[in-house]
């Protein structure tokens, strides 16, 4: 292999829609007023998943590159 692609510094977040976002946080609701009364390690096992997830599109909306398909385009050709 090329040793520059091997130290590649850059550093590549994929964005996540805002869909994702939204899904979120409706599931962390859901989880917390309706599941965990009714089951409680169900309740606490979704609502840690959702807020990962929420977490997730934190970390994508923040570091996400501006042109990161133009850079894959061009790597492809």
């Amino acid at each position: 292999m090329d040793a520059e692609k091997l130290i590649n510094n850059d550093f590549n977040i994929a964005p996540l829609s805002g869909g994702y976002m939204v899904t979120s946080i409706v599931g962390f609701f859901i989880s917390l007023f309706y599941l965990y009364p009714a089951s409680p390690p169900w309740g606490f096992t979704l609502t840690l998943f959702f807020i990962i997830m929420f977490i997730d599109s934190l970390i994508s909306m923040t570091f996400s590159p501006t042109s990161w398909s133009f850079k894959y385009k061009r790597e492809r050709m």
